[in-house]
């Protein structure tokens, strides 16, 4: 299990929309090569990639897994990501140190909103990649259909390498375009054979698609075509490889992974079409800042080079610790050594270095430039940090990752259970980096921010699983402010007399609205010592305090001011506590007769969707009290709708939007200021509040 040259390593992420087939490609992958001695499947819960219990009982990948496999002398480290719109970051983290990508078309159902979401970051990265139309043994199944859906949505011209032999039921094999040779499935071993006569004018006329294509991109191969020379394998095979690295057109290939057809030819595919971490940074440079000197610095993939390692992703381990796993894009990593986190300036001890297939760990003594693996109870190293040697240190750019769109309260289901939930969550923050976890100082409310509700539920589930503690999920609550419309005056008077000495104070007061965000001022405009200097800080103090409070419904209250003018005191019974109560009072009194509202914070909201769409979603905008400041057309068919929404209308605004664009639409919001709640809807929030005030009393 020795390393392998960096000019035979193949990192390759597995990308498509849940349920193509990713993790039983991976899975017929490893199985082809070896790796593994059974093929497992998701319906039965046993493969190799999908072995957290989340995933387990949901059927369907909610995490990345790395595995890796020996084919033909070279080393094929695979990723396979999830594909569900709501773990689909995880994907883009992936993409960063993948060199090339297998995209995965369905032969039934074509592309999907997430497979588009999944190209552009596999552009967003530079990354070379192959299609592969799987699932052309079920019912229903079209490769043709699937080859113009992935022309059409891709904007890229898709150059077939192999096509089916049957569809569907009589899904029997491929005919390999190169070689012109059938490779047909026989109770599961594939064979090869001649072209079934019934498809040999088919492969015929797609053979001489790809010579062309293959020609065109070479002055003297066209003129040899041209003349009626034949273009040998070995040429093609040189020009799929030029095109696929250049990105001049898409490979395709095609099979069944459940019954491991055409996956052999793939993997032929995948070291011819995809490349090393060598002709990679041909492509893409390794480059990063060294932060001594704050210059970049360029780094080869080879292992006479510093050692430069990212770390891609994390596992929270309750029992064996934080595992991290990497990519080194240069020098060599050794087991037993300490090395530098470059961003955080650290030390960190590396113990054992570790291979993986799924949650399989298989010690290895070093790893070098170009591979994957993993470390555990690395202490102060997180997602998107670099490690380096102490005296060559430098750092990668990072991934950002997209911010949370769908935020809810949180509360431990056993009472002084808040620290075990809050340390759990901090556990799971460092390996998602999209669940964001803060506390709400007005409301006292934790609250857990993600990408969609199975995201959080998901989230959730492994805290309990993980660390043993459980939560309820709730709406969080929408900070909304009290103010006044009108100017107001009141006295506050607090007088008891219970035997001995008594509680006296008496004020007046003015209250009048500031502007919208004018905050809060007091002006004391006592004249003639009414009230003595040493109790007026006092009345303030209780209208302060009354203000933080809330008065018609428990909301603090913004944008007044206050004018104390007048007021009697008693030179016995008066206290600092009772011009505390007597502002108070004064304040409640005020404030009911100054025509008090309810104020709402309003989002900057930007939603980018496809053009289809733009209608519905714009309707639903203005159902939800939205007003929209204008629409900007984007690249790719889409548009960006500008507008600013009240915040209680977008809480659960994410899975709306999800099933108004299909998944393709996408939204960010910050807040931009508070608006008046309409009458009807004040009236239901001060209802509500004070039925639960009576509930707590």
């Amino acid at each position: 299990m020795g390393r392998v040259d960096v000019e035979k390593v193949r990192n390759i992420a597995v990308i498509a929309h849940s349920g193509a087939g990713k993790t039983s490609l991976a899975e017929a992958v490893l199985f082809n090569a070896g790796a593994i001695d059974r093929m497992g499947n998701t319906e039965d819960g046993n493969t190799v990639m999908d072995y957290e219990p989340e995933e387990i009982s949901r059927k369907i990948s909610l995490s990345s897994a790395v595995a890796f496999c020996d084919w033909k002398g070279h080393r094929i480290n695979l990723i396979d990501t999830p594909g569900f719109i709501n773990f689909i970051e995880d994907t883009r983290g992936c993409l960063r140190v993948a060199d090339g990508a297998i995209v995965i078309v369905s032969a039934i159902s074509g592309v999907k909103a997430e497979t588009e979401k999944v190209w552009k970051y596999a552009c967003e990265f530079e990354v070379p990649r192959i299609v592969f139309i799987n699932k052309m043994d079920k019912e229903t199944a079209n490769f043709y259909r699937a080859l113009g859906e992935l022309e059409k949505s891709f904007e890229s011209e898709a150059v077939p390498l192999q096509i089916p032999v049957g569809e569907g039921p009589d899904f029997k094999g491929i005919v390999d375009l190169i070689s012109m040779k059938a490779y047909l499935n026989d109770g599961g071993k594939t064979v090869e054979a001649e072209i079934p006569a019934d498809i040999k004018d088919t492969a015929d006329e797609y053979k001489r698609k790809l010579v062309e294509k293959i020609a065109e991109s070479d002055d003297s191969l066209l003129e040899k075509y041209l003349e009626g020379g034949e273009i040998t394998p070995d040429e093609i095979m040189k020009g799929v490889k030029e095109g696929s690295l250049t990105r001049r057109f898409i490979p395709v290939s095609c099979g069944a992974a459940t019954v491991s057809a055409g996956i052999g030819q793939l993997m032929d595919i995948m070291l011819l079409c995809l490349p090393s971490p060598v002709e990679m940074s041909r492509i893409s440079p390794i480059t990063g800042k060294n932060p001594k000197e704050n210059k970049e610095v360029e780094r080869k993939p080879v292992e006479t080079d510093p050692l430069t390692a990212y770390v891609f992703k994390t596992i929270a381990d309750p029992y064996a610790g934080k595992l991290s796993i990497f990519r080194v894009y240069s020098g060599v990593l050794k087991a037993d050594s300490t090395v530098l986190n470059a961003n955080t300036g650290t030390k960190e001890r590396i113990g054992q270095v570790f291979y993986l297939i799924g949650k399989k760990h298989i010690p290895v003594p070093s790893v070098g430039a170009g591979e994957i693996a993993a470390v555990v109870k690395l202490k102060d190293t997180n997602v998107g940090d670099t490690l380096c040697e102490d005296h060559h240190p430098l750092i990668l750019e990072k991934v950002k990752f997209a911010d949370p769109i769908i935020s809810y309260a949180i509360a431990p289901k056993s009472k002084g259970d808040e620290e075990k939930v809050s340390t759990g969550l901090h556990r799971i923050l460092e390996e998602d980096p999209t669940v964001h976890f803060t506390r709400d100082e007005e409301s006292k409310e934790m609250i857990l921010s993600g990408m969609g509700q199975v995201h959080l539920e998901v989230a959730l589930e492994k805290l309990k699983r993980k660390f043993g503690v459980e939560v309820v999920m709730k709406t969080p609550k929408i900070p909304y402010r009290e103010a006044i419309r009108a100017s107001a005056k009141a006295q506050g008077r607090y007088k008891k007399q219970s035997g001995g000495r008594g509680q006296f104070g008496d004020c007046w007061i003015e209250i009048a609205p500031l502007p919208r965000g004018g905050g809060y001022e007091f002006m004391d405009k006592i004249v003639g010592g009414v009230i003595p200097q040493q109790y007026r800080p006092a009345v303030e103090k209780g209208i302060a305090e009354t203000m933080k409070e809330g008065i018609i419904a428990g909301y603090p209250v913004v944008d007044m001011k206050v004018r104390l003018y007048d007021g009697s005191y008693h030179s016995v019974d008066s206290s600092e506590m009772a011009f505390k109560i007597a502002g108070s009072m004064a304040l409640k009194k005020a404030f009911q007769d100054a025509k008090p509202v309810l104020l709402e914070p309003i989002m900057k909201v930007e939603i980018v969707v496809p053009d289809d769409t733009l209608g519905s979603v714009i309707g639903d905008i203005n159902s939800r009290r939205g007003k929209v400041q204008g629409v900007e057309p984007q690249a790719g068919g889409n548009q960006k709708i500008l507008c600013l929404v009240p915040m209680a209308e977008m809480l659960t605004y994410a899975n709306q939007l999800q099933s108004i664009t299909s998944g393709r639409g996408l939204y960010s919001m910050e807040s931009s200021h508070y608006e008046e709640v309409p009458a009807h809807i004040s009236q239901k929030i001060i209802a509500e509040r004070q039925a639960q005030k009576a509930e707590e009393h």
